[in-house]
């Protein structure tokens, strides 16, 4: 969330007007667990009142898996419960998840099939698999790169990704989902991917920044970020 995002919006301020600022309030969290993930869901609500105080646009809730992990269509009720947070506190912003953002920008894309990559535990990633499913995706085949450990996810090398890809199954996917987590780095190598490939690719960060950016009513044209960010949707 804290470089991928804003990395896309400042690759937008080189085609675009609007200028950005970027603030943080964050949910603690050391291994990707289910019961780490549903202590730091409990304080997403704190982290929805101290940003509103900053008078923010629009905010984003950056972790997919914490999402999840809390049982099917649970972003539709995250987006809600958070956004009644800021308008409690008198300071109203639309609440964006990325999980939501990611099924947005499938639907968006007209995607039937997806193939997944993401670096969770494999549990967890079936977790994630099935909770697509649910939202109405086929999903074609999928990698758990079984990284525990968050900070390790966040080092994770985006230029191992076009080699993980090439070795799935993706021959009926309409979309890759390059990294089903925004902690993950991909966005160097979505380009890559999608050339390799010949398929669009999209990832939680790219999905979060489009649907920020649909949010706030801005063209959705961003350089580098996919076919998602073209400005075709």
């Amino acid at each position: 969330m804290e470089t991928e995002i804003p990395a896309l919006l400042r690759a937008r301020e080189m085609v675009a007007p609007e200028r950005f600022t970027f603030h943080s309030s964050r949910m603690r969290m050391k291994h990707v667990t289910k019961e780490e993930l549903a202590k730091m869901d409990a304080d997403s609500d704190r982290c929805a009142a101290e940003l509103s105080d900053a008078g923010v646009d629009v905010m984003g809730y950056a972790c997919l898996v914490a999402i999840m992990s809390m049982g099917h269509g649970y972003h539709r009720k995250s987006a809600e419960r958070l956004g009644q947070v800021t308008r409690d506190n008198g300071m109203p912003a639309e609440v964006i998840t990325s999980a939501g953002a990611l099924v947005e920008g499938l639907q968006a894309m007209g995607a039937k099939k997806i193939a997944v990559v993401a670096p969770y535990m494999k549990p967890l990633t079936e977790m994630v698999v099935d909770y697509i499913r649910s939202e109405g995706f086929e999903v074609v085949d999928y990698r758990a790169l079984e990284i525990q450990n968050n900070l390790e996810v966040a080092a994770h090398d985006p230029m191992n990704l076009p080699g993980i890809v090439a070795g799935m199954d993706t021959a009926e996917a309409d979309v890759i989902v390059l990294s089903a987590c925004v902690q993950m780095p991909s966005l160097p190598a979505v380009t890559t991917v999608e050339a390799q490939s010949g398929k669009p690719v999209l990832t939680a960060a790219v999905a979060t920044t489009w649907s920020m950016l649909k949010a706030l009513d801005l063209p959705t044209r961003v350089p580098g970020g996919g076919a998602l960010l073209s400005g075709a949707y």
